[in-house]
Protein backbone atom coordinates (compact mmCIF):
# COMPACT_ATOMS: atom_id res chain seq x y z
CA UNK A 1 0.00 0.00 0.00
CA UNK A 2 1.57 3.55 -0.97
CA UNK A 3 2.33 5.84 1.76
CA UNK A 4 -0.58 8.67 1.83
CA UNK A 5 -0.72 12.42 3.17
CA UNK A 6 -3.18 14.96 3.79
CA UNK A 7 -4.32 17.66 0.93
CA UNK A 8 -6.15 20.37 1.54
CA UNK A 9 -7.17 22.88 -1.13
CA UNK A 10 -7.95 26.46 -0.54
CA UNK A 11 -9.95 28.45 -2.69
CA UNK A 12 -10.52 32.44 -2.29
CA UNK A 13 -14.40 31.27 -2.15
CA UNK A 14 -14.59 28.16 -0.46
CA UNK A 15 -12.65 25.15 0.85
CA UNK A 16 -12.11 22.69 -2.22
CA UNK A 17 -10.96 20.01 -0.96
CA UNK A 18 -9.59 17.95 1.82
CA UNK A 19 -8.43 14.34 2.60
CA UNK A 20 -6.21 11.54 2.43
CA UNK A 21 -4.40 11.25 -0.86
CA UNK A 22 -1.61 8.76 -3.06
CA UNK A 23 -0.36 11.59 -5.04
CA UNK A 24 -0.61 14.95 -6.76
CA UNK A 25 0.84 16.49 -9.56
CA UNK A 26 0.29 20.42 -10.40
CA UNK A 27 2.65 22.78 -12.37
CA UNK A 28 4.29 25.28 -11.10
CA UNK A 29 6.11 27.87 -13.03
CA UNK A 30 9.13 25.56 -13.57
CA UNK A 31 6.84 22.48 -14.84
CA UNK A 32 5.00 19.95 -13.81
CA UNK A 33 5.50 18.62 -10.13
CA UNK A 34 4.24 14.96 -8.45
CA UNK A 35 3.85 15.09 -4.53
CA UNK A 36 3.57 11.52 -2.57
CA UNK A 37 3.64 10.79 1.37
CA UNK A 38 7.36 12.04 2.99
CA UNK A 39 7.91 14.69 -0.22
CA UNK A 40 10.88 16.93 0.91
CA UNK A 41 9.37 19.95 2.80
CA UNK A 42 9.05 23.10 0.74
CA UNK A 43 6.84 25.99 -0.33
CA UNK A 44 6.14 26.71 -4.08
CA UNK A 45 4.33 28.69 -6.64
CA UNK A 46 1.78 27.30 -8.68
CA UNK A 47 0.71 28.05 -12.20
CA UNK A 48 -2.96 27.72 -13.56
CA UNK A 49 -3.43 24.22 -14.41
CA UNK A 50 -5.24 20.48 -14.28
CA UNK A 51 -4.73 19.45 -10.91
CA UNK A 52 -4.87 15.57 -10.69
CA UNK A 53 -5.44 14.27 -7.33
CA UNK A 54 -4.67 10.00 -7.19
CA UNK A 55 -6.93 9.40 -4.12
CA UNK A 56 -8.23 5.72 -3.47
CA UNK A 57 -6.63 4.37 -6.30
CA UNK A 58 -8.85 7.04 -8.93
CA UNK A 59 -7.56 9.77 -10.73
CA UNK A 60 -9.49 13.08 -9.62
CA UNK A 61 -9.10 16.01 -11.84
CA UNK A 62 -9.65 20.04 -11.36
CA UNK A 63 -8.62 22.86 -12.78
CA UNK A 64 -6.73 25.26 -10.36
CA UNK A 65 -5.86 29.07 -10.97
CA UNK A 66 -2.75 30.62 -9.34
CA UNK A 67 -1.45 30.00 -5.90
CA UNK A 68 0.82 28.47 -3.54
CA UNK A 69 1.66 25.20 -2.46
CA UNK A 70 3.13 24.65 0.98
CA UNK A 71 4.56 20.40 0.81
CA UNK A 72 5.53 19.01 4.73
CA UNK A 73 6.05 15.44 4.50
CA UNK A 74 2.40 14.22 5.76
CA UNK A 75 0.34 17.40 4.72
CA UNK A 76 0.16 19.53 1.91
CA UNK A 77 -1.98 22.61 1.49
CA UNK A 78 -2.86 24.45 -1.87
CA UNK A 79 -4.22 28.11 -1.72
CA UNK A 80 -5.60 29.57 -4.94
CA UNK A 81 -7.46 31.91 -6.42
CA UNK A 82 -10.10 29.70 -7.68
CA UNK A 83 -10.79 26.08 -7.90
CA UNK A 84 -13.54 23.88 -9.56
CA UNK A 85 -14.25 20.11 -10.73
CA UNK A 86 -14.70 19.23 -14.47
CA UNK A 87 -18.23 19.07 -14.55
CA UNK A 88 -18.55 22.89 -13.13
CA UNK A 89 -17.05 24.06 -15.79
CA UNK A 90 -18.68 26.32 -18.45
CA UNK A 91 -17.21 25.35 -21.63
CA UNK A 92 -18.95 27.72 -23.94
CA UNK A 93 -17.88 30.59 -21.30
CA UNK A 94 -14.18 29.55 -21.03
CA UNK A 95 -14.19 29.26 -25.23
CA UNK A 96 -15.58 32.87 -25.47
CA UNK A 97 -12.87 33.62 -22.99
CA UNK A 98 -10.61 32.47 -25.07
CA UNK A 99 -11.61 33.93 -28.22
CA UNK A 100 -12.00 37.62 -26.31
CA UNK A 101 -7.88 36.89 -25.51
CA UNK A 102 -6.69 35.52 -28.94
CA UNK A 103 -8.66 38.45 -30.80
CA UNK A 104 -6.41 41.32 -28.02
CA UNK A 105 -3.71 39.70 -28.50
CA UNK A 106 -3.73 40.41 -32.16
CA UNK A 107 -4.16 44.15 -31.69
CA UNK A 108 -1.53 46.04 -29.69
CA UNK A 109 -1.22 45.79 -26.10
CA UNK A 110 1.04 47.45 -23.57
CA UNK A 111 3.51 44.88 -21.72
CA UNK A 112 1.23 44.85 -18.89
CA UNK A 113 -1.70 44.07 -20.97
CA UNK A 114 0.07 41.34 -23.13
CA UNK A 115 0.87 39.56 -19.97
CA UNK A 116 -2.88 40.37 -18.65
CA UNK A 117 -4.04 38.61 -21.70
CA UNK A 118 -1.83 35.97 -21.89
CA UNK A 119 -2.71 34.58 -18.71
CA UNK A 120 -6.33 34.72 -19.30
CA UNK A 121 -5.70 32.72 -22.60
CA UNK A 122 -4.06 30.34 -20.63
CA UNK A 123 -6.74 30.38 -18.20
CA UNK A 124 -9.04 29.65 -20.43
CA UNK A 125 -7.71 27.25 -22.54
CA UNK A 126 -6.64 25.37 -19.32
CA UNK A 127 -10.48 25.36 -18.24
CA UNK A 128 -11.73 23.53 -21.41
CA UNK A 129 -8.79 20.75 -21.43
CA UNK A 130 -10.11 19.49 -17.91
CA UNK A 131 -13.73 19.68 -18.91
CA UNK A 132 -12.31 17.55 -21.17
CA UNK A 133 -11.30 14.84 -18.91
CA UNK A 134 -14.60 14.49 -17.46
Amino acid sequence: MSRTFYLEVIASDKTFFTGEVEALTVRTPDGEIGILGGHTPMVVAIAACPMKIKKDGDQLNAYIAEGFMEIKQDKTIIITDFAEWPNEIDVERAKEAEERALHRLSGPLSPIEKSRTEYALTRARTRIKVAKLE
